[in-house]
């Protein structure tokens, strides 16, 4: 953000509007960019040039919400900015929805983020917790979406990844401690639990080859999916990279299957095989780790090949399959 100001102000005129769309902490616009702007331009923000924030909403892979359906979030740093911002985007999305000033826009996708993140969190510690238990967590889950009001059902998972819910709730987690001193204990709490899930699956993993009389190393493990999300080849931040670093750590004869993610930019490149998902590789592998649920994975097929199946997205079903 600071780069991209800099160079701006270089071009920045009178009757200008600069809009910031990139997910930071409340405060961001007017206390970090405004002054940048305003030092490189020479322009006084509001009296020579209009600004406001609108936070990116995309859901990549999402192909019911997109841009031009999704509402958008519009700020100014004044009236006339505000105007100016939301005339823009009334051209483009179906509803803009705005706020009375950028820290109430910043927040805002902060607090969509966080909200996502601290659900998986609890979800995914309280599926630790329920198969310790003996309980099926993911049947409880379905049956408590059964009521209509005051619940929204969240899925355990590998973990997150991507470039928001990894970062974004430490922007908010940043801001309250620089601010105020304090410590936002849901982010932090919700960070230890889901950047330990790779941890976890691994912990599974092993445990049930132990029972199988088999360890881990030397042994054909296929990992299906590299990206963070499904239906989409991007695999920042996402937790199947930690995945593959500690299978190869315990010296599995690993090999991967992610059609979206190309193998010579992936952040596993290096660390294991890339095979495309047939029949003969679910049977030569002595498991099957799914952690992404693509589409177009043939998981029917892997479920009746694979000898045993560790599912993390429940998107199988099977006498050799297990769901974390």
């Amino acid at each position: 953000i600071e780069a991209s100001a800099a160079e701006l102000a270089k071009h920045l005129r009178p009757g200008a509007c600069v809009i910031l769309e990139s997910t930071t902490y409340p405060g961001t616009t007017e206390e970090l960019m405004l002054p940048i702007l305003e030092a490189g331009s020479g322009l006084k923000a509001g009296a020579d040039f209009q600004a406001g924030y609108s936070p990116e909403r995309i859901d990549p892979g999402n192909k019911t919400y997109t841009l031009e359906t999704t509402p958008k979030v519009v700020s100014g740093i004044d009236a006339a900015s505000l105007a100016t911002v939301q005339s823009f985007y009334d051209d483009i999305v179906v509803r803009t929805v705005p706020v009375r000033s950028p820290k109430e826009a910043e927040l805002t996708k902060l607090l969509e983020n966080t909200f996502r993140h601290v659900n998986i969190a609890l979800v995914n510690e309280l599926a630790m917790f329920a198969r310790d238990l003996g309980i099926d967590v993911w049947e409880a889950i379905d049956a408590a979406e059964s009521k209509p009001f005051g619940f929204m059902p969240f899925r355990p998972g590998p973990g997150v990844g991507g470039h928001c819910l990894p970062i974004d709730p430490s922007y908010l987690s940043w801001r309250v401690k620089q601010s105020l001193g304090q410590t936002f204990r849901f982010v932090e709490l919700a960070n230890d639990v889901n950047e330990h899930m790779p941890d976890y699956v691994i912990r599974r993993l092993v445990a049930a080859m132990n029972d199988r009389e088999m360890s881990v190393k030397g042994r054909r493990v296929l990992v299906l999916g590299l990206a963070y999300k499904k239906n989409t080849g991007d695999d920042r931040e996402s937790p199947s990279t930690r995945v593959v670093e500690l299978l190869s750590d315990l010296q599995a004869d690993l090999a991967v299957c992610d059609p979206h993610v190309d193998p010579s930019r992936s952040h596993a490149a290096g660390t294991a095989e890339h095979v495309e998902l047939t029949e003969a590789e679910v049977a030569k592998a002595d498991a099957v780790v799914v952690l992404v649920d693509h589409d177009d994975f043939d998981l029917e097929m892997v479920a009746r090949t694979g000898s045993y199946v560790l599912d993390t997205r429940r998107c199988t079903a099977g006498p050799n399959v297990e769901w974390l």
